[in-house]
């Protein structure tokens, strides 16, 4: 199926979703997500639900857990792995896998530090030189997987193995390298925060933004002859979104307000979705991931989106063990080692991209490790022990796979798989 066309049922099925909301108003926008929810289209939902799950419990056993200190800590601790998480899952809507973002991520941290500390090179060259490693990792995996034949899997499990061995070799005997305190990277990602006149500026800002985007949309739509969207809703849409974001900053600056790093991931992931949704690249992403031999016959280069995608993950897994590093004021041995791989691709999974490849979205990285980074400051808030962490985030990801495999069938079924 080419990239510039759609297809006909899926018009029809869009203009009849219009009428129906224009006809009925929001009466009509009830009906039409219930219709989807039937057809398997879960979205965000699941996620969405367990998260507010999550907060009840936890709050119910210890009410500090909501508090603002307290979520300004998960925001800030769920961003490094987020990013991470990011790259999985650009790799996981073209249907393959890469174990090794981890020892990616402490290998670039490493290198970082040895560059800036032991070397004296300045930050941005230690910075530059970490993202950089994860680019080339990315390109020599697009050439394994593209040129070779080489299944992901088993050349990101020999990266992981690889890399985490060039780990240790980097940092060499001492084994730790501590950054210093009142260095750029350590300063920005642990003490800067947002001004509260500042935060309020940029909820006003984000808002309009999402006005605008709206309403070019819905006037390209017309311009191409195309039903638009109801204005009432995005009227809606435009005050929720204005009235939630202006009550968790007034709650967030109860204590230090928005971090940089968070509102850095942030950043990341709105602009990953625009160029998964907005762009001809991430409409060949989607295309790929769907079935990548009616994406090769509609012209589209295959190869290119797949060295993209190797590569974006690398790198992003690289920007996260930088950020990681900052916040954790240190590069050590265990640096991207432990759970970091299973907790990025838990993550993605979690937040709603599926394992069978073509349905996803950026947002899966951002939905999935704040409940991650929930459940893990919970069970700590609780004094659980952290085997019990492990044993729930596998319940909860099984549980995510479960519900993405049900919805599956069941979109197949009625016409929309």
């Amino acid at each position: 199926m080419a990239d510039t066309e759609t297809p006909a049922p899926a018009v029809a099925a869009d203009l009849a979703d219009e009428r129906l909301i224009k006809t009925e108003g929001f009466v009509g926008y009830a009906k039409l997500l219930l219709n989807r929810l039937r057809s398997g289209e879960l979205g965000s939902l699941p996620v969405v639900i367990g998260l507010i799950v999550i907060c009840v419990g936890f709050y119910s056993a210890q009410p500090v857990f909501l508090s603002s200190r307290s979520l300004v800590s998960i925001m800030q601790f769920a961003a490094p792995i987020g990013t991470i998480s990011l790259g999985i899952v650009l790799v996981l809507l073209l249907g393959e896998i890469d174990l090794s973002v981890g020892s990616v991520s402490g290998l670039a941290a490493a290198s970082m530090a040895v560059l800036t500390v032991e070397k004296g090179h300045s930050a941005f060259f230690g910075l530059l030189a970490g993202v950089l490693i994860g680019l080339v990792i990315g390109g020599v995996y697009a050439f394994l997987y593209t040129r070779v034949g080489v299944p992901s899997f088993v050349f990101s499990l020999a990266g992981l193995l690889s890399f985490q061995g060039l780990l240790l070799y980097v940092l060499g005997k001492n084994g730790t390298i501590n950054l210093p305190s009142d260095g750029f990277l350590v300063q920005w990602t642990r003490f800067k925060f947002v001004g509260h006149t500042m935060s309020y500026v940029l909820v006003a800002v984000i808002t309009l933004l999402f006005l605008g985007a709206q309403l070019w949309g819905s006037a390209s739509r017309k311009r191409a002859g195309l039903s638009t969207p109801w204005l009432p809703l995005i009227v809606v849409k435009t005050v929720a979104l204005a009235a939630g974001l202006g009550f968790l900053t007034y709650y967030i600056n109860i204590d230090r307000g928005w971090s940089y790093l968070w509102l850095f991931f942030v950043l990341l992931v709105v602009l990953m979705d625009f160029a998964l949704r907005r762009t001809r690249w991430g409409r060949h992403v989607f295309a790929v991931g769907g079935n990548v031999e009616a994406a090769r016959r509609s012209g589209i280069k295959v190869g290119r989106v797949y060295f993209s995608v190797f590569a974006l993950c690398s790198m992003l897994a690289s920007v996260g063990g930088l950020l990681a590093a900052g916040l954790q004021t240190s590069v050590s041995q265990a640096s991207g080692t432990t759970d970091t791989n299973l907790t990025a691709i838990a993550a993605a999974v979690i937040g709603g991209t599926s394992l069978f490849g073509g349905r996803g979205s950026a947002y899966s990285a951002l939905l999935g490790i704040v409940v991650l980074q929930a459940i893990q400051t919970g069970l700590n808030l609780v004094g659980v022990d952290s085997s019990v962490r492990f044993m729930v985030t596998g319940a909860v990801l099984l549980l995510a796979v479960a519900i993405d495999s049900v919805s599956r069938r069941i979109r197949s079924s009625s016409g929309r798989g």
